[in-house]
């Protein structure tokens, strides 16, 4: 009899997109196969705390005015005390009790604390195997203002930025708005270091600019005030190869917006109205073999490992990259697993290769 491999799937988190990223467990809860997998939930709530958490996919339901949530049930995992140990343990619910032996971890976090690299540090210092980028490639793909200044630095055409820090703002906030005036509207205010379009503002009026900025440090203390670019929204998917194999990318998405002002956290992940997701996007071949090119171009520069979803603009001169995602959303309406399915690679079979790929290169090291 084969035993199964043990995934455990690590959710939650203690940034603004916890919600997001239990919806995305939802999603792996769903389509893991079973019959090959062992799925340990890991929770960690809104305070960090680890948690021994639900498996039932039915708990992590995102709906307007219900975002899902870890609960702190009250037990706590136990990681391993050194390298070389893949045993977890958990406490809290009577007698400490083994968890087993880990085979790779599924680390589903979005935002800080978790997509930029730091639970990626936490698992390379126990020496277990996880899918995703490492340290490095999690940190830049987290940090906009880094990965435009990396991008750009490898030959990819990237929407002009200025970055501008917390303290600078408050300090001369006229000098500010005064330097970014020098920008056509409309301009569109982001957190460096934030996903899923939280704390995103699209500025089409110079008096809406002190409130957006303001808006967006809440998220982070520096933002980026970016152009706005004219252009379609694509996106193409990326996975990394075997050891030896090159990288692949999907067909491409595309998301047209009618009635709203941007793809903001609403038309996400909500199924807020004014925004169609088209897949796969009407490209022409040549089109499409540049999107590829540039998004693993994008992903290698980076140092991507996994996956990734690479978004861009497609204008009148060509693709000018708008952002990498290093661990995109999984959710029913996310364009990650949507793109991948028109490619011919099922949800299923998604997460089998994810999960594959991250034992077969952790075995190279």
């Amino acid at each position: 009899m084969t035993t199964k491999l043990v995934v455990a799937v690590l959710f939650g988190g203690r940034s603004s997109e916890h919600s997001i990223s239990c919806a995305t467990a939802r999603g792996v809860l769903q389509a893991i196969d079973t019959d090959r997998y062992d799925v340990l939930p890991i929770g960690i709530t809104k305070d960090g705390a680890f948690t021994l958490a639900s498996a039932n996919p039915d708990d992590y339901v995102l709906r307007p005015g219900q975002l899902p949530e870890v609960e702190d049930n009250g037990t706590r995992i136990i990681w391993p005390e050194s390298a070389g140990s893949s045993e977890l343990w958990v406490s809290g619910d009577g007698a400490d009790r083994s968890l087993g032996n880990v085979d790779v971890v599924f680390p589903i976090l979005h935002g800080p604390f978790g997509e930029d690299g730091t639970i990626q540090g936490m698992l390379e210092l126990f020496g277990l195997p996880y899918v995703g980028s490492g340290v490095l490639a999690s940190s830049l793909g987290m940090d906009k203002h880094f990965t435009k200044t990396v991008l750009q630095a490898a030959g990819i055409e990237v929407a002009p930025w200025r970055t501008i820090k917390r303290y600078d703002w408050h300090k001369r906030p006229q000098a500010i708005r005064a330097m970014a005036e020098q920008m056509p509207l409309p301009v569109f205010i982001k957190p460096a270091r934030a996903g899923s379009s939280v704390g995103v503002g699209k500025v089409s009026n110079w008096n809406q600019f002190a409130a957006a900025m303001d808006t967006a440090f809440l998220e982070d203390d520096h933002v980026l005030i970016e152009a706005g670019i004219v252009g379609r929204e694509v996106e193409c998917a990326v996975l990394q190869g075997m050891p030896g194999q090159p990288a692949r990318a999907s067909v491409a998405g595309e998301i047209v917006v009618s009635g709203r002002e941007f793809y903001d956290f609403e038309a996400k992940y909500l199924g807020a109205d004014g925004i169609d997701l088209v897949c796969p996007a009407a490209l022409s071949a040549d089109e499409l073999s540049e999107l590829q090119r540039l998004s693993i171009r994008a992903f290698e520069a980076i140092d991507g490992a996994g996956l990734a979803r690479v978004d861009f603009f497609l204008t009148e001169n060509g693709f000018v990259l708008n952002e990498i995602n290093t661990m995109p959303g999984f959710t029913p309406i996310s364009m990650f697993p949507r793109c991948w399915q028109e490619t011919g690679l099922s949800y299923p079979e998604l997460i089998d290769e994810l999960i594959q790929v991250a034992l077969a290169h952790h075995a190279e090291d």
